[in-house]
């Protein structure tokens, strides 16, 4: 597999392929979120620094971000390849990315975007619904609970996050669009971008992936 990018709007369905994707060629799958907890978690220098953004609520800067990033490529298990789920988020992290992997003779092999309509993306995320109580989670689609309105497991109320509301999803999404997808244009003028339909089945969509992987490594 090599060196990929997995890059999808909120609910597209990149966590669920980033696992599959992980179990099936053995390389692991990076999320900032995690490394960033995980920094911040062990007081690492960079956890240090980017803790300051932190607390003052303040978003950590792009050399933070990707300084993580590096330092987590530059550990034994990614030797033979890695899978960056979500990141780079906009064109300054992507170009700063890309510095650093020729400093260390690397580069990225694959840019995979699942690509799915907003419309679908709003209906899977205002879906969600949570316990008050004990956090279960239940989706109104595609997980609801046996009694409406009422969670399976203690009984208590369900109800819907205000960041899972349509106005919030929205504007996440929109956000997406004037930072990310600009890597689209970015990585396909590089040769590198494969798109993937995100409607379907988690193991057809993951066998299309797999299959455009296959193809361009062919073609190589």
């Amino acid at each position: 597999m090599g060196d990929m990018i997995l890059l999808g709007a909120p609910g597209a369905g990149k966590g669920t392929q980033g696992v599959n994707l992980a179990k099936l060629y053995g390389t692991p799958q990076i999320s900032t979120g995690d490394i960033l907890r995980e920094n911040v978690r062990n007081k690492t220098p960079l956890g240090a620094k980017a803790k300051g953004f932190m607390d003052r609520g303040a978003l950590v800067t792009d050399e933070i971000v990707v300084d993580m990033v590096i330092d987590r490529i530059a550990k034994p298990d990614c030797q033979s390849g890695f899978m960056l789920d979500g990141f780079p988020r906009n064109l300054a992290q992507a170009a700063a990315l890309e510095e650093m992997l020729t400093k260390m003779n690397r580069s990225i092999d694959h840019v995979i975007g699942i690509e799915v309509a907003n419309k679908e993306l709003i209906r899977r995320l205002t879906g969600r619904r949570v316990c008050r109580k004990c956090s279960a989670s239940y989706h109104t689609i595609f997980n609801p609970p046996q009694n409406i309105g009422r969670c399976d497991k203690c009984g208590e109320e369900i109800y819907q996050r205000d960041d899972d509301k349509e106005e919030t999803i929205a504007e996440r999404l929109k956000v997406y669009e004037s930072e990310t997808h600009p890597l689209i244009s970015y990585y396909t003028e590089k040769g590198l971008y494969r798109a993937i339909d995100g409607i379907g089945g988690v193991d057809s969509i993951t066998d299309a992936i797999t299959g455009a992987i296959d193809k361009a490594s062919d073609n190589s």
